[in-house]
C-alpha cells in the first residue's frame, strides 16, 4: 500500500476530487493548511495590498493499494497543474499495514 500526500491550490480541490473519483479513489482525508513556499500571496486589507509568504493550500492524504498508485498520482498531476509556481507537491511513502477499526480486519481490503 502507498500513502500519497498532496499539497494543492485550494482553488483546484474540486477538480482534483473529481479526477480522483474518476480513477476509483473514493476515500481520502483533507485539511486546509498554511505554509511557506517560493510563491508570494497577496492580500488586500482596507484597500491596501499586502504580500505575504504564508500560502493557503489544501492537504490531501490518500492511502491506496499499490495498483492504484500511478493512476492516483496522474489524476492529481493532470488536474492540479496550472504551470505556475505554487501548484504544490506530491509525496509518496509505503504503508505497512491498515486496520479497519470497526471489525479489526487488516490489509489492503480495508481500503475498499
Amino acid at each position: 500500500m502507498k500513502k500519497i500526500e498532496a499539497i494543492i491550490r485550494k482553488s483546484k480541490y474540486r477538480v482534483v476530487k473529481e479526477a480522483l473519483h474518476e480513477v476509483g479513489v473514493n476515500f481520502f482525508s483533507y485539511w486546509d493548511v498554511t505554509g511557506l513556499g517560493n510563491e508570494k500571496e497577496g492580500h488586500v486589507y482596507r484597500g491596501v495590498s499586502y504580500s505575504t509568504s504564508d500560502i493557503q493550500r489544501r492537504y490531501l492524504s490518500i492511502v491506496v493499494n499499490d495498483d492504484f498508485e500511478e493512476a492516483t498520482i496522474k489524476a492529481i498531476l493532470d488536474s492540479a497543474a496550472t504551470g505556475e509556481v505554487g501548484d504544490g507537491k506530491i509525496f509518496v511513502s509505503d504503508v505497512t499495514e491498515c486496520y479497519r477499526i470497526r471489525t479489526g480486519e487488516k490489509g489492503g481490503d480495508t481500503l475498499k
